[in-house]
């Protein structure tokens, strides 16, 4: 299942790093509607508002399909045939949308039929791994692994979509398939766009956390695919949704149990909140420095830096075997951590299991 996320970058900076090329290939940004209702957060939860991108011809007839738009959206898709004006009457749970039962429940069947079907657009999720003969419960972030590049440095506004090459050269956010459905309120006024994130059985690398995960598109065309609906139909678009293994993830505090906390140290691993100190990766490296220079609110660090520290490879072999809450003060961590010196290192390796 899908049940947290994060989704902090700004909506400028979100843009480039979805920028796609077209049916003619020309090299395109998504355009923002209603962005001012985009809030970034590290910590998202359901009823919350996220980004998602969808087809522009879901909203402007005679469109191209292919082209895209970038839209904040309600997590928890709002059935078409719910009549209550009160939505906190709607008694089922739609924050997540399971591949096997997708074409037998009618919320979400008629949706995906009318080919209403979205990419929802995160930094990451939380999934939580339930330790056996205890109640307690371990957070782990999961996102794309990362590769560490010279560029990075080099991304900033871009004129045109010709400037190609400076477009976007630094994280990449997670991509997960989603259906929508736009619910008319009874009483009248302006229509509700909300979505559901698809699930699906655990890939072999996650199962130790949670036996669901988000149905992730993994690179371009599987994106590009599931988008548009005006030329793959709905059996086609399906084959899309299964696990993947190319993920990473590593534990963080359970300050993220609680969705008011919205910090960068709901994304830092365990470690650096605890002292503990493991082998640093190039994915790892990036996520830090990425959070530190996009963030959209960051400021400079006012006490003197440690020594180097490292950052784990993420793989299962570091599933967590005690919980640890952050220490007091630790607001300004992660900035100090990412002030230090990083050596280039390989590309971070897919997690494997053990």
């Amino acid at each position: 299942m899908c049940g947290r996320t994060s989704c902090h970058l700004p909506k400028e900076v979100l843009a480039r790093a979805c920028a796609y090329r077209d049916r003619q290939g020309r090299q395109r940004l998504p355009e923002w509607r209603d962005p001012d209702r985009y809030c970034p957060s590290y910590n998202k939860s359901p009823r919350s508002s996220s980004p998602v991108l969808l087809s522009r011809l879901h909203l402007e007839k005679d469109a191209d399909s292919s082209e895209r738009i970038i839209a904040p959206m309600r997590w928890g898709l709002v059935p078409y045939w719910f009549r209550e004006a009160d939505l906190s009457k709607l008694q089922i749970n739609t924050s997540n949308c399971r591949s096997d039962t997708i074409m037998e429940k009618r919320s979400f069947k008629v949706p995906l039929v009318k080919g209403r079907r979205c990419v929802v657009l995160a930094d990451g999720f939380y999934e939580w791994q339930r330790r056996q003969a205890t109640n307690h419960r371990q957070p782990y972030f999961i996102y794309f692994p990362q590769i560490k590049t010279e560029k990075a440095e080099q991304v900033g506004a871009v004129a045109s979509p010709e400037d190609w090459e400076k477009v976007w050269d630094n994280w990449r956010p997670l991509t997960m398939a989603g259906i929508f459905d736009c619910w008319e309120p009874p009483e009248g006024g302006s229509c509700l766009y909300s979505y559901s994130i698809i699930t699906v059985d655990s890939c072999k690398v996650m199962t130790d956390i949670h036996n669901r995960m988000p149905a992730i598109l993994d690179g371009e065309e599987a994106v590009s695919k599931w988008l548009d609906f005006g030329e793959v139909p709905a059996q086609e678009a399906l084959k899309l949704i299964h696990p993947t293994e190319n993920i990473a993830f590593h534990p963080v505090s359970s300050m993220v149990n609680r969705s008011w906390n919205n910090t960068p140290e709901c994304l830092l691993p365990l470690h650096l909140l605890t002292g503990k100190e493991l082998k640093a990766s190039a994915s790892s490296q990036k996520m830090l420095q990425w959070l530190a220079t996009k963030s959209p609110k960051k400021e400079e660090p006012k006490t003197p830096q440690k020594a180097e520290s490292d950052v784990p490879q993420w793989s299962s072999q570091f599933l967590q075997k005690s919980p640890q809450t952050p220490k007091r003060g630790s607001a300004g961590l992660l900035e100090r951590w990412l002030k230090r010196g990083q050596e280039e290192e390989p590309a971070a390796k897919r997690p494997h299991a053990q």
